[in-house]
C-alpha cells in the first residue's frame, strides 16, 4: 500500500535521533513522509531535526525542520503556528520525546525526577493543548503518543521515574481518546519493548555492568522471545497504522510492539 497519509500534515515531536542510526521519531517522520504526509520534524537539537528533514526532502517528499524545546509552551505553540501557516492544517500529532534516568526511588535525585516527568509527560500535554483546537475545528485528527512496556512491567533495571512517566502517558492518551472521540479525534499509544535504537546506548549501558553497551545488547537480545530486540522501523510502522485512516475506529489503545516480551510476565 502507498499514499496512506496522502494530503495529511504531521507534526513529529522528537523527530531527530540521539545518535547515529535510526531512532523511533526519525524513522516515523521519514515513513510518514514516504506515505504522503507533509512532515514538520521537531527536535530540541536543530541539527537532528535538519538531518531528518533532509532525508525526507532527498527522497522527494515534503519536510521541514524546526528546533524547539518540547517542555516550553511558547516553543510548542510556535511549532503549531509555523505548521498551520505553512500547510493550513494539522492532521497528525506524533509525540516521541522521552528520556531515561536509571535509578530507584532512593537513588534518583528530585531534580532528575522532575526533568523526566516534564520531558516524558508535560511535553505531550503541551503539544496536545496547542494542536487540539485545530483538530476540533477540522473535525478530525490523530494523536500518537510513544509510551513503553515499562509502563506495564518491570524491565530488568530500576528506572522509577521513566516507568511512572510512561504509565502517565498511557492514561493521558486514554483520557484524550474518550474526551475527543465525538469530535473526530483519535488518540492512541505505542508501547515499544526492548528496542535497539541510539537512545539506549548512553543512558542504559551502565545498568548492565562492566560489559557496557555490548553486554547490554547481548542481554536485552537474549530476553526477547525472538532472540533479538526490535528496531525503530517496528515502531514507525505501528505509528503509521495508528495515524492512517485504516485505524479510523481504533481509539485509546495501548499497542504493544515488543516481539511478545510482555507475554512472558504475569
Amino acid at each position: 500500500m502507498a499514499d496512506r497519509l496522502k494530503g495529511k500534515v504531521a507534526i513529529v515531536v522528537g523527530a531527530g535521533s540521539s545518535g547515529p542510526g535510526w531512532g523511533n521519531g526519525k524513522a516515523t517522520a521519514v515513513l510518514y513522509a514516504r506515505e504522503g504526509a507533509k512532515v514538520v520534524a521537531v527536535d530540541l537539537k536543530r541539527e537532528a531535526a535538519e538531518e531528518t528533514a533532509a532525508i525526507i526532502r532527498k527522497e522527494g517528499n515534503v519536510g521541514q525542520a524546526l528546533a524547539a524545546d518540547a517542555v516550553d509552551r511558547a516553543d510548542v505553540e510556535r511549532v503549531v503556528r509555523v505548521a498551520t501557516e505553512a500547510y493550513g492544517r494539522v492532521d497528525i500529532l506524533h509525540n516521541n520525546v522521552g528520556i531515561v534516568q536509571v535509578g530507584g526511588v532512593e537513588e534518583i535525585a528530585e531534580a532528575d525526577w522532575d526533568r523526566v516527568m516534564a520531558v516524558n509527560v508535560k511535553s505531550i500535554y503541551l503539544a496536545c493543548r496547542a494542536v487540539l483546537p485545530l483538530m476540533v475545528a477540522q473535525g478530525r485528527g490523530a494523536i500518537v503518543n510513544v509510551s513503553s512496556i515499562a509502563s506495564l512491567r518491570y524491565v530488568g533495571y530500576p528506572a522509577v521515574s521513566y516507568c511512572a512517566s510512561k504509565a502517565a502517558v498511557n492514561q493521558l492518551t486514554q483520557t484524550l481518546a474518550v474526551q475527543y472521540a465525538a469530535k473526530g479525534i483519535r488518540a492512541n499509544a505505542i508501547l515499544p519493548g526492548l528496542m535497539n535504537t541510539p537512545m539506549i546506548q548512553e543512558p542504559l549501558k551502565g545498568a548492565y555492568g562492566p560489559g557496557g553497551a555490548e553486554e547490554m545488547i547481548r542481554r536485552r537480545d537474549a530476553v526477547c522471545p525472538t532472540g533479538k530486540m526490535g528496531d525503530a522501523w517496528d515502531v514507525a510502522h505501528a505509528a503509521l497504522f495508528l495515524a492512517s485512516d485504516e485505524a479510523k475506529y481504533v481509539n485509546g489503545v495501548q499497542l504493544v510492539v515488543d516481539g511478545g516480551l510482555t507475554c512472558k510476565f504475569g
